[in-house]
């Protein structure tokens, strides 16, 4: 089915970015899954080529590409090439909304430029050691006093936290209001009481950076508020759907791109004198996955169009992420055991899909989680 989603210009795009990934990161990406991090100097060569930021307006040096299909084609490079590491999909599909949406003209002069250019890294911090999916559960604070906030705490499972020098973290800024007490503050690399944690060691997404943030009576100036006091749950609600649809575009991109290599594998690896994909079984395996996949392009494609017109909902997001991520995690173990033992040796590719698929059901909210939303959506 041919793909109608994209323009001539995105198209044009997809080829740079392509380039860009052939050269900056393919060559290199093994060695930083083994390093457990990926340079800075990438995000500042990602910069350059106008990778970072790219909604943001011209004023500040974006090129105000406001326009999702254009955060999906890079997603879509990054993943096809297995580059599971590189995390500009948080920094561009959801950190930046965040300062987009909330943020003063005086906090976007100061932050953006430098998010546009590689030279500030960013995260956003919910998860905490005893609170998950349950923000309302979240035990950092953050003390208002004349002139900031003291903020105590500490933050776990942050992507690009070591590398991250500007962090949106969900703090109660009043313990007695239950959701309406919790605030976004920005913290930023440098200030006094704010520390990176160790790199922790993950059984996938080896290259990319996932950390423990510390709070020690950090004082966040008050103009390090985004947004309103007290508005941080209804402003994190806003922006999770087109996160969870991001992560529903890695599914599906996985999902081609293992199912185009064990369709290749299984072509030319032969068994009792033929291709195993002659087998009937093997055959009719890899045609349920082909359709499978077939059905949940079109659905996050919808879902695509659905948030550039400002239309998508919390339930429609919540469906595109629980089934293609479940998907892409039947998809890539049928694909292993398609490749036999060779699929679980880590010099084929299938076998660090398998180590990366496995969190997509889990961050971003949990397959359960995201039935929750659905079935509270439908009225009950």
């Amino acid at each position: 089915m041919k793909r109608t989603l994209f323009d001539d210009e995105h198209l044009m795009f997809r080829e740079a970015v392509r380039r860009f990934v052939e050269k900056e990161v393919t060559p290199y990406h093994d060695q930083w899954e083994h390093d457990g991090i990926v340079p800075r100097d990438l995000w500042l060569k990602a910069g350059a080529a106008g990778f970072l930021a790219m909604a943001a307006p011209e004023v500040y040096g974006g090129l105000e590409l406001n326009d999702f299909r254009y955060n999906v084609v890079l997603t879509e490079e990054l993943t096809r090439a297995g580059a599971s590491g590189v995390g500009f999909g948080l920094h561009n599909d959801i950190v930046l909304p965040y300062i987009l949406t909330y943020g003063t003209d005086e906090q976007k002069q100061r932050w953006l430029p430098q998010m546009i250019s590689g030279e500030m890294i960013t995260a956003i911090a919910m998860s905490e050691p005893n609170a998950g999916s349950d923000l309302a559960g979240i035990q950092t604070t953050a003390v208002r006093h004349a002139d900031h906030y003291l903020l105590n705490g500490q933050k776990t499972f942050i992507t690009n936290g070591i590398n991250s020098d500007l962090v949106i973290v969900v703090a109660k800024t009043d313990l007695s209001a239950g959701h309406s007490g919790v605030s976004l503050l920005v913290v930023e690399r440098g200030m006094a009481g704010f520390a990176h944690g160790r790199n922790l060691d993950k059984i996938g997404l080896k290259a990319q950076d996932t950390a423990e943030l510390f709070f020690h009576n950090v004082k966040v100036p008050l103009n390090n508020l985004l947004g309103g006091e007290g508005q941080g749950f209804y402003q994190l609600m806003f922006q999770l759907p087109q996160e969870r649809l991001s992560i529903a575009v890695i599914a599906v991109a996985a999902c081609e791109a293992v199912l185009e290599m064990t369709i290749k594998y299984c072509q030319e690896r032969e068994a009792f004198g033929r291709p195993i994909g002659k087998f009937q079984h093997n055959r009719f395996k890899l045609a349920e996955m082909k359709t499978e996949v077939e059905i949940a392009r079109v659905f996050v494609d919808r879902c695509i169009t659905e948030l550039n017109a400002g239309n998508l909902t919390a339930a429609e997001a919540a469906m595109a992420k629980w089934w293609t991520t479940e998907l892409q995690k039947r998809v890539v173990d049928d694909c292993l055991q398609l490749h036999g033992g060779y699929g679980y040796m880590m010099e084929y590719p299938i076998a660090k899909a398998f180590l990366d698929t496995r969190v997509q059901t889990i961050y971003g909210g949990t397959t359960e989680i995201m039935k929750e939303i659905i079935g509270r959506a439908m009225g009950f």
